[in-house]
């Protein structure tokens, strides 16, 4: 009697409303299974149509095409023989559902809805689809014409039940539920329940992978039992990366462990695990055994298949292994890169086009597509011939082969040093240097031109001539200043970005990279229209400290010696004149505030739901051996006004790559208004009340008061 099963899990890079993409995928995720022994096949959350497809859910097409999809998988030759598990959305008593269809020989076993929806940051279900909240219920669901053809079922089960094979049971989990305080794994398991599956649909955050591995072990170290997770990967044509990580969890181990960034489109994993294990460890937990005496059962579908061989006592297992997580400044390298590399194939352009000033943020990003460039080439030496076909459409050559990342990055990326009068000889380098040690096309272009042509004819209309401050011009004339500095170089930028390859004698166009931190876009520190804005920004959702700690991993790593004098320099915006040929402007002086301190200010905003008082009473006690009450109390107050003069800056935000809880990145993730009252008067007067409040008590309760004088100290 076989009792060693064997599972494959999955991570897919599919792509919203690709419907034959994502139809090969799927197949070949399940060809590769099968090829491994598995039984068993999980794919990610709603994979048959893409989880992006966002208000497309409301289309009847989508639900049209996602069972056309079914019908092939169902007929196919590829899926006999093996339970599959696909997700797609199902309209059930005209009611949406995101669902699981799980099938085996052309039969649908069972329809099993989302129970808990993910409806917080990134994520809208519940403006699509509907929970299924009626635990441990079953209805009859009638298939559509075309699948009753194939399955030859006029209904099947729909509803929250789980599968009892000749050898084992599996209960369902998609996504959300593993991360709920009452997850459905618990009861199921308590139930008997051996074998857990969880179908995802979970993006990267830096840090995050941690969280999620902690989570699958957690789920069965408690309870005992099997957690496949399945996840999907790549850009799924929107601002967030799906990162992989496809596990195997027994008995609270990771036994299985999938890749968290690769440019592979189809990564199989596959564990051979023993069901006695299981029982074993269950039998040793008095109270599970004591709950399972008053657990509701779940109705169990009968199924006529096994996943263990007859006789698999020769059969070896998997063993726990140690997971290897990527740190911070690896995440960055990887992350950004995979999800540039999916823009770039899908948007079918020739490549990028990136403003290298000379500072961290655009030298940082230049370091992410040369990065890009080596996880090409890399894919390519290892005989990745989707990402070689890839490649050889992007530079419009049959037969090119990319052999090093510098070569290739010559052909993809072009950088553009635009210098004014304001800019410095060192910042001219520190961009020659960067582009030479990454092999960028690299162009210089002086922008005074267009600039004193802009000037001309804005004095010639109104008759006068704006001075910077420094040669006694006011604030607003400074600004203006530097702002048609800024604007004329957006409109350089896609101006090169739509020719330069032309100019070359290539076909094709080059996307437009931006450039502004996710603690610069939250404080509005950026002209808007100007050269930080962009197609995609690849750094949006990075903040400056990360992003410092990522080029000195380049550095290491890569060995890109320039980023040294670049990391070394203060940052600047190099829009005032110079003095004595030396930059006299900084950022942060120009904000008013750290960058150390934005990323505070940025977590206390959205992550932890703090108004101006919140945030000032958090952070009196947070910073109080660095600042007094008053101090606080400066700084909080003109980061909100400065956040809410520039908040409308954050409807022009270019698209950027989702890595910082605290995105400002409007109408997506930070669901706030762009016209605000400035003064925030009710608001600032509670914090002026609490610092006098606190300096009358510093007062009366120092042992120098009056009312503590008794003649000691």
């Amino acid at each position: 009697m076989g009792r060693k099963v064997t599972v494959a899990t999955c991570a897919l890079n599919q792509w919203a409303l690709d419907f034959d993409g994502n139809l090969q995928r799927i197949l070949k995720s399940i060809e590769v299974a099968k090829c491994k022994g598995a039984r068993y096949r999980l794919g990610p959350e709603l994979e048959i149509c893409g989880y992006g497809c966002a208000d497309h859910y409301y289309e009847s097409d989508t639900l049209l095409h996602s069972f056309q999809v079914l019908a092939k998988l169902l007929e196919s030759p590829v899926t006999q023989d093996i339970i599959c598990d696909v997700g797609m959305p199902i309209m059930h008593r005209n009611v949406r559902y995101n669902c699981r269809v799980i099938f085996l020989n052309k039969k649908i076993l069972l329809i099993r809805p989302k129970v808990a929806l993910a409806n917080t940051g990134n994520y809208r279900e519940m403006r699509w689809f509907t929970p299924w909240n009626r635990p441990r219920h079953v209805e009859e669901y009638f298939l559509p014409r075309m699948i009753q053809e194939i399955t030859s079922q006029e209904s099947v089960p729909f509803g929250d039940a789980v599968l009892a094979t000749l050898d084992t049971c599996i209960g369902t989990e998609i996504c959300e539920e593993l991360w709920t305080p009452m997850s459905p794994h618990i009861e199921m398991g308590i139930d008997g329940v051996e074998i857990f599956t969880n179908s995802s649909a979970s993006h990267h955050i830096l840090r995050k992978a941690n969280t999620r591995v902690e989570l699958v072990k957690f789920a069965t170290a408690k309870n005992g039992g099997i957690y496949v997770l399945a996840n999907q990967k790549g850009c799924d044509g929107d601002r967030l990366y799906y990162d992989g990580c496809a596990m195997i969890s027994l008995n609270g181990d990771i036994v299985a462990q999938g890749l968290q960034f690769s440019l592979d489109d189809v990564e199989v994993l596959v564990a051979t695990l023993d069901l006695e294990d299981v029982r074993s460890y269950r039998a040793e937990i008095s109270s599970r055994n004591l709950a399972a005496n008053e657990v509701t059962p779940y109705h169990r579908i009968k199924v006529k298949f096994a996943l263990s061989g007859f006789d698999d006592t020769c059969v070896s297992t998997s063993e726990p292994i140690q997971w290897r997580y990527h740190s911070t400044s690896e995440e960055i390298s990887l992350g950004p890169a995979c999800w540039l590399w999916d823009y770039l194939r899908r948007s079918k352009q020739g490549g990028f086009l990136l403003p290298l000033s000379g500072g961290v943020d655009s030298s940082s990003a230049a370091c992410i597509v040369f990065s890009m460039c080596r996880q090409v080439c890399y894919a390519v030496q290892n005989g990745n011939q989707t990402v070689l076909n890839d490649v050889r459409q992007i530079v419009n050559d049959e037969v090119y082969m990319p052999k090093e990342p510098r070569e290739f990055c010559g052909r993809i990326l072009t950088t553009c040093y635009m210098a004014s009068e304001n800019s410095s000889q060192e910042t001219y380098d520190k961009a020659k240097s960067l582009a030479e040690e990454i092999g960028s096309y690299h162009i210089n272009v002086n922008i005074d031109g267009a600039v004193k042509a802009i000037w001309t004819i804005f004095s010639a209309v109104t008759g006068k001539q704006p001075q910077y401050q420094v040669h006694g011009g006011s604030r607003r004339e400074n600004l203006a200043l530097q702002n048609v500095q800024a604007r004329v170089r957006m409109v350089l930028a896609y101006l090169f970005a739509q020719l330069s390859l032309w100019t070359r004698g290539m076909p094709g166009g080059l996307l437009v990279l931006g450039t502004a931190n996710v603690d610069e876009s939250l404080q509005g520190y950026f002209t808007k229209y100007d050269c930080s804005s962009g197609d995609i920004n690849p750094i949006g959702g990075i903040n400056k400290t990360d992003l410092r700690s990522f080029m000195q991993y380049c550095i290491e790593t890569f060995h890109l010696t320039s980023l040294k004098s670049i990391l070394s320099a203060p940052p600047t915006a190099e829009l005032e004149p110079l003095k004595k040929g030396q930059v006299t402007q900084t950022d942060e002086a120009d904000m008013g505030m750290t960058y150390g301190e934005l990323s505070v200010y940025g977590k206390l905003r959205k992550i932890a739901k703090a108004g101006p008082y919140n945030m000032f009473c958090k952070l009196i006690t947070m910073w109080k051996e660095i600042c007094t009450p008053r101090e606080v109390a400066s700084k909080v107050k003109h980061f909100f006004r400065m956040y809410s003069v520039n908040r409308h800056k954050m409807t022009t935000l270019t698209p950027s790559y989702h890595a910082e809880n605290y995105s400002p990145d409007d109408n997506r993730f930070d669901l706030r208004p762009f016209l605000y009252n400035t003064a925030w008067s009710w608001q600032f007067r509670c914090i002026d009340e609490q610092v006098s409040m606190n300096l009358f008590l510093l007062i009366h309760q120092s042992p120098y008061s009056q009312d503590n004088m008794d003649g000691t100290v």
